[in-house]
């Protein structure tokens, strides 16, 4: 794991009189996240479904640390887009134009896309955003005087503009996982990088997703769906997200109380989700979770992205967070699975034997959904389709065909999935 105890030590320094409570806190989370039984490769089982080991750490924790999903290469691919898509952010939360006076990246989106923060600054706690689920306002300690006024937080929708990133949500292995867990006919939920650079990186107050099922007769674990969190450049105690194990099973919880109950922001039993570059940490949407601002000397980059039960969302209006809200009927769901079967084109040469699992619930997804598909979103799949077996068959990795692309822009220029939840 990442050294991390210089960090902890800048960090500490940040809180005046609460320094050795916050040194002692990061130092003790860090030992307790690591003895945790919750990390391994991914496994299946012959029948092609998540080990039941693996499945029942889930579900006791609340999340799971896939070690080593992405590889070197990959880990490039991802640095090499947010650089580049870094090089092209506005100058400013106001701003339409990068640097060097070109349009910014995300300046004609028909959607939100970039949020900023103050630096160490925490923008969502004890405000009504997403529905006031950000109960607390988090500690925002002082940045250097050399800090920007503000800084890049979330890019929402990130595949729009990271072929890197697309290429991480159409992981085979994560896939099959989201198959697994979800049931056949999982549904893609929203996407978005979170940015926490060194000294500036702002906080998550404690929060809990979801915001439909909290009252539900049908109520369990697994209602409100789950993130994977795949992750640059690792995850610490310093930088990473924090989580209250076992939370996901206990419904909706006042987390104002729980902060009384701990004496301060620094709820008693959390543990930070620690993980190495190329883990991918599957994360329950119920899960009481939040992250301080960072402080410390490394950056996280975090690919984050999820996926529902199809019956969790099926006729169900979204709670507005992500986007606008709306009920998720059969062609709202159709629109993104045409997306996720788009997505597929991005896979390698050993397409037949990783994704078989995958081919068959999509196809079923697809067939289920025809009737109410637009005639674009019919036209999308087919030729996604057809582009996967073709790529497959060619065994290349890169997909930069005119086909290919047009239907990478009918991704990009629409809201994604149902991410209103």
């Amino acid at each position: 794991m990442i050294d991390i105890s210089e960090s902890i030590e800048a960090c500490a320094n940040h809180y005046g009189p609460d320094a050795q409570a916050m040194r002692v806190y990061l130092t003790d989370g860090q030992r307790r996240a690591q003895e945790l039984d919750n990390r391994g490769p991914v496994i299946f089982d012959a029948a092609g479904q998540l080990d039941p080991a693996i499945r029942a750490a889930y579900s006791r924790h609340g999340f799971y640390i896939f070690e080593q999903v992405l590889s070197a290469d990959e880990l490039s691919d991802i640095e090499a887009d947010l650089a580049a898509m870094r090089a092209n952010f506005p100058t400013g939360p106001d701003s339409t134009v990068d640097a060097n006076g070109k349009p910014a990246v995300m300046a004609n989106c028909e959607t939100p896309a970039l949020i900023w923060s103050k630096p160490l600054g925490d923008p969502l706690g004890g405000t009504q955003i997403a529905n006031g689920r950000h109960q607390i306002k988090m500690f925002e300690p002082s940045a250097k005087h050399d800090a920007p006024v503000a800084a890049p937080f979330i890019l929402l929708g990130s595949l729009r503009f990271s072929d890197a990133c697309l290429r991480t949500y159409a992981h085979p292995d994560l896939l099959a996982v989201a198959a697994s867990i979800n049931g056949p006919d999982f549904t893609p939920f929203n996407e978005a990088l979170f940015i926490k650079d060194p000294g500036i990186g702002a906080a998550v107050s404690w929060h809990q997703d979801g915001v439909t099922h909290w009252n539900s007769p049908e109520f369990d674990e697994d209602i409100h769906g789950f993130n994977f969190m795949a992750q640059l450049y690792g995850s610490t105690a310093v930088n990473g997200v924090w989580v209250l194990p076992g939370s996901h099973k206990l419904g909706k919880i006042d987390i104002k109380q729980l902060v009384v109950q701990s004496g301060s922001e620094r709820i008693d039993g959390a543990v930070p989700m620690v993980c190495n570059p190329g883990d991918v940490i599957i994360c329950n949407r119920q899960l009481v979770h939040g992250s301080f601002p960072n402080c410390g000397y490394e950056p996280r980059v975090t690919v984050n992205f999820g996926f529902h039960r199809r019956k969790s969302v099926l006729g169900v209006k979204g709670g507005g967070v992500h986007s606008e809200a709306q009920i998720f009927d059969e062609t709202v769901i159709a629109h993104a699975l045409a997306s996720l079967a788009t997505l597929l084109m991005h896979v390698n040469s050993d397409f037949q034997k990783r994704h078989r699992l995958i081919m068959r619930p999509l196809k079923l997804q697809m067939s289920i959904c025809s009737g109410t598909m637009t005639r674009e979103q019919r036209w999308s799949i087919t030729i996604g389709m057809i582009l996967v077996f073709k790529q497959a068959s060619l065994g290349s990795n890169n997909l930069r065909t005119r086909a290919g692309n047009s239907i990478l822009n009918i991704v990009r220029r629409r809201s994604t999935g149902p991410g209103a939840r």
